[in-house]
């Protein structure tokens, strides 16, 4: 996915920008940048950061930089950010977000005349530098993000920085967060409101869906106002943001132990478990909750090695990404052999990896191991977000159950009833999952129940990697 930090002060912003962005290294795994402005102009850092921690990489620059107005970002793709120079004057940006429509812009910037892009490893476009083209083609900066916001179908997150100040943008559904933070010398911007507040920041503002701001050292202005509709991710609060960061006024943490007492409710009766785990890190909340309602002890049967697995590396090859997940988790043999075991991860997406997980725990001597993901079964690839890395929806575990069910041609009605917990054919679909993972039993978080979770309108919400629901 990526994250982004922001910071317009009054004095020198390099650490406040170094250290807020290091915070959103669980959210991007390829590439970290910062740009900063100050009186020696724009000056920009861009390094690889798949084998090293942010702060490794980047603690040279932030002894050597200097400015009091910086944007810096953690990517999972494309380098950035990128500085320009166009007939808007020359600015800085990143984004956090996914297009669809990709060829479909760039070929609008063709259409127009002669026109060239930086060509990335792979014959890709930098998004970041495609949204920058798109902008440009305005005659103004906020017409230009406005533009933006009307065209990709996705969605797209920004900050840009000039000479003046930096504008901030939510994406037009506010998918994604961007929230305000306030000091008594300046502003910051930020993905993750927690990320802020050790640095002596505290809550200003939350940006509305397709809200545009003007930070200085100096304030806030609103130059685009916000949209009524709103369809943020409900997969952050699952999995993705920091146990104490707040999306629309909700913790994460506080979420998840929601989450996980509705589950231990619908098990009310039906499993007998010794004891209740979470999949490190994101089910261990999930696992508390559940333990809490059921009163059945939360225990620790492995343990994530950190000391040189510290962030949430993942290369994006799917088999190191399978060893790696292994060599993260230890046993604890005495808390697993001969234990009934019921087990909450974030989610099955392949089920390459609890399905490892599972077999690891049952060759450590487990007697049962009961599967609980925290959310619906995933049925449609993220269109907004690229939370899974799976570049196709048969590489998900429903998909492949689906299709060996239905054959190669079925319509959304059946794809809808997949979707439906009360339907013959959603049953038939977590036993055959149940029995390809050899998982004791499997029962999914439901759609409503992860709605009520999370407590804010339903019709807020995105849901549709569960539904197909725009």
């Amino acid at each position: 996915m990526g994250g982004f930090f922001g910071v317009a002060s009054k004095n020198d912003c390099v650490l406040d920008l170094f250290y807020g962005v290091d915070y959103h290294s669980h959210l991007g795994t390829r590439r970290g940048g910062m740009a900063v402005y100050g009186a020696g102009g724009f000056d920009r850092a861009i390094h690889n950061i798949e084998n090293s921690p942010f702060r490794t990489k980047f603690e040279r620059d932030a002894s050597s930089m200097e400015g009091n107005l910086g944007i810096a970002c953690i990517s999972d793709y494309e380098p950035q950010p990128l500085l320009i120079q166009s007939h808007l004057g020359s600015f800085a940006i990143t984004t956090v977000g996914k297009i669809n429509n990709f060829e479909e812009l760039v070929g609008e910037i063709y259409k127009d005349g002669p026109a060239h892009f930086q060509e990335m490893s792979g014959g890709q476009v930098n998004a970041t530098e495609l949204v920058a083209a798109l902008i440009c083609k305005k005659d103004s900066i906020v017409e230009g993000i406005r533009y933006i916001q009307s065209i990709i179908d996705g969605s797209m997150s920004l900050l840009l920085m000039t000479q003046d100040g930096i504008y901030a943008a939510r994406d037009r559904l506010g998918r994604i967060p961007v929230v305000i933070g306030k000091r008594e010398d300046g502003y910051c911007i930020s993905f993750e409101n927690f990320a802020y507040f050790n640095l002596g920041y505290a809550d200003h503002k939350e940006l509305g869906p397709a809200e545009i701001v003007l930070v200085t050292p100096d304030g806030v202005e609103t130059v685009g106002e916000p949209g009524k509709d709103m369809k943020i991710c409900s997969f952050l609060w699952v999995y993705y943001g920091y146990p104490t960061s707040s999306y629309e006024g909700v913790n994460v943490e506080q979420m998840r132990y929601n989450c996980g007492a509705m589950l231990a409710k619908r098990d009310k009766g039906s499993v007998e478990p010794d004891l209740v785990a979470g999949v490190p890190d994101s089910g261990i909340a999930h696992a508390i909750g559940y333990s809490n309602e059921a009163g059945i002890p939360y225990a620790r049967p492995f343990i994530k090695y950190t000391p040189t697995w510290p962030r949430s590396f993942m290369p994006t090859n799917q088999k190191q990404r399978e060893l790696i997940a292994r060599m993260k988790l230890l046993p604890v043999p005495s808390l697993i052999k001969d234990k009934k075991l019921l087990l909450i991860d974030d989610s099955i997406v392949r089920g390459t990896q609890l399905r490892d997980t599972t077999q690891f725990l049952y060759q450590s001597g487990a007697k049962e191991v009961h599967i609980r993901p925290a959310c619906p079964p995933l049925i449609y690839g993220c269109k907004y977000l690229n939370f899974s890395r799976s570049k196709s929806e048969m590489e998900l575990i429903t998909r492949r159950v689906i299709k060996e069910r239905e054959g190669e041609d079925y319509n959304q009605g059946v794809l809808d009833e997949y979707s439906d917990p009360c339907s013959e054919r959603y049953a038939q679909m977590l036993e055959d999952i149940c029995k390809i993972q050899n998982f004791t039993s499997l029962r999914y978080h439901r759609l409503d129940d992860l709605l009520a979770s999370i407590g804010i309108e339903p019709c807020k919400v995105c849901t549709y990697c569960f539904n197909g629901k725009e």
